[in-house]
């Protein structure tokens, strides 16, 4: 176990094995417990918990305002799951883009959507303040 807390995040899904087959095969996370309710990944030294639910699950109309990810340290390493996600052939919300360009809030991300319809953005930013610093910006997200 790390030194400092780990982040965890249960979420719905509504078969285990599709679960395990996206963010096992595709993401490459590491399969923790499972049993016939709930299936436990390692997402990148987070615990990220899927939980099975009967009902239809609600999609959203847009990446707000429910989403989670990663913000990578190396634009490399972001570049890398993003070559790596078309290989698998994952389901790509929103592909590849740079979002404000030429301000501090300057990041590269994209959206995947598992099967479930829980998406999950993969960013890297130009200038580290932007990840918890610049509060003196005041946009917080697209404005439309």
């Amino acid at each position: 176990m790390k030194d400092f807390p780990i982040f965890h995040l249960a979420i719905p899904i509504q078969n285990i094995e599709q679960a395990r087959e996206f963010y096992a095969q595709g993401l490459g996370c590491q399969v923790g417990r499972s049993s016939e309710k709930a299936i436990i990944f390692n997402f990148c030294g987070h615990q990220l918990v899927a939980h099975l639910v009967e009902e239809e699950l609600p999609r959203q109309k847009g990446i707000y305002p429910r989403h989670f990810g990663l913000v990578f340290a190396q634009k490399s390493d972001w570049s890398n799951l993003w070559q790596k996600i078309q290989a698998q052939g994952l389901n790509i919300y929103q592909p590849a883009r740079t979002r404000f360009l030429g301000e501090v809030t300057e990041h590269s991300t994209f959206f995947l959507s598992d099967p479930f319809g829980n998406l999950l953005e993969f960013k890297y930013y130009t200038h580290n303040e932007a990840i918890f610093g610049a509060q003196n910006l005041l946009q917080v997200g697209d404005t439309d």
